[in-house]
């Protein structure tokens, strides 16, 4: 740990020195600032700013606000962004003095449903040194997608179900999966928020952006996340008035609707409304495997045959409702916002932790109730210095009940029980209350100097109720995470052509619960209290080796602290364990991207390649039985190595045409040499991970009609396909051929088709998921749904 502050320090004073330099270069130096809007007054974020005739630009932050420096003289400074004319405007810019200059953009199509976005709804945030990109949610808000589908056309990004409408999701990025992944709205960390707000529950409508951090994380998320992190993005541009209303309707009786509505006054007082709401049956067909239950109550399977039958209890349905109401362009707060959400949530559970495990009888359901604070000023005592602070308490209460005294099949059939319960006897439930609070400061020093100062903290406290005992939890202790990350970084940007980046992070981690005294880690339940203390350090840097070929390279030294769900379990299928070390990975990411426009003609073409070596590697097992009963359980792996690449590329043509994909290969590798209790060499030493997809592709095709009919309308289709190569299911070296157990490989092609009238105003889908009827499969070969159709009705008005 010495040695990794001395690095860390090393490598500030290493920068210093420039510092200094371009400090003094910069009090030379005019400047002009200003903010950039559309014409119906929506910030413009992300949009290019340069001198015409120079090598001088920048770009604008989120709030569409740029500075930019420059020598002395007359200039014409150009603005452009992505679905907007090009503007350019004289300026003078006298030495030493800042001139002010605000402009206003005119959309390229004044059409919502028609916002032009490269790369197919995946914009590259160029300037940052991480490895970022950016998608575009507006393009897809006219389908059925939800926020997690809307991911899986990102470079290194895989998502993976368990089932169908509010199943358990997990995001892949890069071969880091599930809570290597965190997620932000808004910059604000989701933990314990409950299901209701999940990634595959939100419609993609909620977001206007969706940004994806690969590999290395900026300080600013003050997060723990080995694999990356996903940040929602909303609309917070100045509206007078708005209102989005959405209603679809599919195949296994699956209902989804979304209302946004919201109004700022010319005071600055402004409210915001936020409701959805998801149902679906699931009973969709798969391939199984099936019991059958004889007249003299005998029962029997031939593992030989497979049957094809319908998922009979999956129901799910969850509703949500979110309301914001405060002040925005004070003088004293650029925002300042207090909220409240609640959800609901009922999930049927029709099979356990694998397919063969059928339940009829059993299921889950729980609230969330989270009130929040949110504050941020640009400029806040003196100029450069920008705060956003972040408050929220969330309540969620989950019950799980199983107490049918009947043994089900995959017939539906039943045969009565001596006992209760399909599992084992549960009227359960337990409250999670947590506290999450997120400060960032950042401070401009000139245009060279950044620097950002973030502290998060968690707190979570589990207390749990049950009439009856558990194999896996003891209900009468209560169970608390406390977590507190500090993170600060120095950047360095004297042009647009290069820029780097070095941070140091503090981790804290203080865990209480119960840790069983048995050797197979079942029963007997003893209080214990484990506590966490390290710092991680990085660096990232990019140059633009060309105009249009840019290079990115960033290392860290990260490490993840255990969830409440590793640590505690879900006190119902899932085990947790208590003593878990946090992960920690040296990660190492280089990319190259190159992006050239001739004529009508775009084209796109990106390249990365990824290293992690990771230490006490927290996986996942489905091996754990007590008595007859099978659960999942957490392990701290020794040493897993991940390589790989990923190559994504893009074509469009004008505005009817974009066409492109990605190839990902991700090889996780065990390198724990020898058995921890035993100190023999282990006999899968140098072998794949198992049940991670390691090769996985995807393709799509939009074509546009313009003027479809009549002014201000347009037909869009698009083909899109995924390709997930086959993965084993255990350990690929063990056992008989014939035997093995894998994952097969699957591809799955959709289609879908929009008419949108009077510029997005109507909005008419009709969609069609895996119109061949493949098999699909996914976390331990539990099977996702066949052929399906779906239909969407959308309004959107705002002034």
């Amino acid at each position: 740990m010495q040695s990794n502050r001395i690095v860390l320090i090393g490598l500030l004073f290493l920068l210093a020195v420039p510092a200094s330099m371009w400090a003094q270069r910069g009090r030379n130096n005019s400047m002009v600032s200003g903010r950039v809007v559309s014409t119906d007054k929506q910030v413009v974020d992300f949009a290019t700013v340069y001198l015409k005739g120079t090598t001088l630009g920048t770009s604008t932050d989120a709030q569409g606000v740029y500075h930019l420096s420059a020598p002395a003289g007359n200039y014409t400074l150009v603005v452009s962004a992505i679905g907007f004319e090009p503007t350019e405007k004289a300026v003078e810019l006298v030495a030493g003095e800042r001139t002010k200059l605000s402009l206003t953009l005119t959309p390229k199509v004044e059409k919502l449903a028609e916002v032009t976005v490269s790369a197919g709804g995946v914009d590259r945030v160029k300037n940052s040194a991480f490895n970022a990109v950016a998608v575009d949610a507006r393009a897809l808000h006219n389908t059925t997608q939800t926020l997690s589908e809307a991911l899986t056309k990102v470079p290194g990004v895989k998502l993976r179900e368990s089932g169908g409408v509010g199943s358990d999701v997990n995001l892949s990025i890069d071969g880091f999966t599930g809570r290597h992944v965190k997620l932000f709205i808004d910059g604000v960390p989701q933990e314990g928020v409950g299901a209701s707000f999940g990634l595959n529950n939100i419609p993609v409508n909620y977001a206007e952006r969706i940004e994806v951090y690969r590999g290395v994380v900026p300080v600013g998320f003050g997060t723990d996340a080995l694999g990356g992190v996903i940040n929602i993005v909303t609309n917070k541009s100045r509206r007078q008035w708005f209102a989005d209303a959405s209603y679809s309707y599919g195949s296994f009786n699956t209902h989804r609707s979304y209302v946004n509505f919201g109004q700022t006054f010319k005071n600055g007082l402004t409210y915001e409304l936020n409701a959805f709401q998801n149902y679906s049956d699931n009973s969709y067909y798969i391939d199984t495997y099936v019991e059958h239950f004889s007249a003299d109550g005998t029962t029997s399977m031939r593992e030989d045959e497979i049957e094809h039958v319908r998922r009979f209890h999956d129901t799910y349905h969850n509703e949500a409702v979110s309301g914001k109401i405060g002040v925005v362009d004070r003088t004293w707060a650029d925002r300042l916002m207090l909220g409240f959400t609640y959800a609901h949530s009922y999930k049927e559970i029709q099979n356990g932790v694998v397919q063969s495990v059928v339940f009829g009888g059993k299921f889950r359901r729980g609230h969330s109730l989270m009130p929040s604070l949110e504050y941020c000023k640009r400029n806040l005592f003196t100029r450069g210095l920008d705060v956003a602070l972040t408050v929220n308490y969330n309540d969620n209460l989950t019950q799980n009940v199983d107490t049918s005294s009947y043994h089900y099949n995959w017939l539906g059939q039943k045969k009565y029980m001596a006992r209760q319960g399909e599992q084992g006897y549960q009227d359960s439930e337990f409250k999670n209350t947590s506290w999450n609070g997120t400060l960032t400061a950042t401070y401009h020093l000139g245009e060279a100097h950044t620097f950002v100062l973030n502290h998060v903290l968690n707190d979570m406290e589990r207390k749990s109720r049950a009439d009856a005992t558990s194999a896996i939890s003891d209900y009468t202790v209560p169970k608390q995470t406390r977590k507190n990350i500090t993170g600060l970084s120095y950047r360095l940007m004297p042009s647009d052509r290069w820029n780097v980046s070095v941070f140091g992070k503090y981790y804290n981690q203080l865990n209480t619960g119960t840790v069983s005294a048995n050797a197979d880690h079942i029963g007997s339940y003893q209080e214990s209290r484990t506590r966490t203390s390290t710092f991680g350090y990085g660096a990232a840097g990019t140059y633009f080796i060309l105009k249009e070929l840019q290079a990115k390279l960033s290392y860290e030294k990260a490490y993840r602290l255990p969830t409440s769900d590793e640590l505690f379990g879900d006190d119902d299928l899932e085990m947790g364990a208590i003593d878990l070390k946090p992960e920690n990975s040296d990660n190492l990411n280089l990319n190259l991207s190159y992006s050239h426009k001739f004529g009508h003609h775009s084209l796109y073409v990106e390249g990365a390649v990824v290293y992690r070596n990771t230490k006490d590697y927290i996986r996942r097992l489905t091996d754990k039985y007590s008595g007859n009963k099978q659960y999942a359980s957490y392990i701290n792996h020794g040493q897993v190595v991940t390589k790989g690449f990923n190559l994504s590329a893009r074509y469009t043509y004008s505005d009817w045409l974009s066409l492109g994909g990605t190839f990902n290969s991700m090889d996780a590798i065990n390198k724990e040499r020898y058995i921890p209790a035993t100190g023999e060499e282990s006999p899968t030493y140098n072998v794949r991970m198992p049940n991670q997809p390691y090769m996985y592709a995807n393709a799509d095709l939009s074509l546009f009609w313009r003027e479809c009919l009549a002014k201000d309308n347009t037909l869009s289709l698009t083909y899109d396909n995924f390709y997930v190569h086959a993965f084993p299911l255990y350990w690929e070296n063990l056992g008989a051929a014939s035997t093995k157990k894998r994952v097969p490989e699957q591809l799955a092609h959709n289609l879908s088709l929009t008419y949108s009238v009077k510029g997005g105003r109507y909005n008419f889908s009709v969609e069609c998921k895996n119109f061949t009827n493949e098999r699909l499969y996914d976390n331990f070969s539990l099977q996702k749904a066949g052929r399906a159709f779906y239909g969407k009705v959308r309004v959107y008005f705002s002034k």
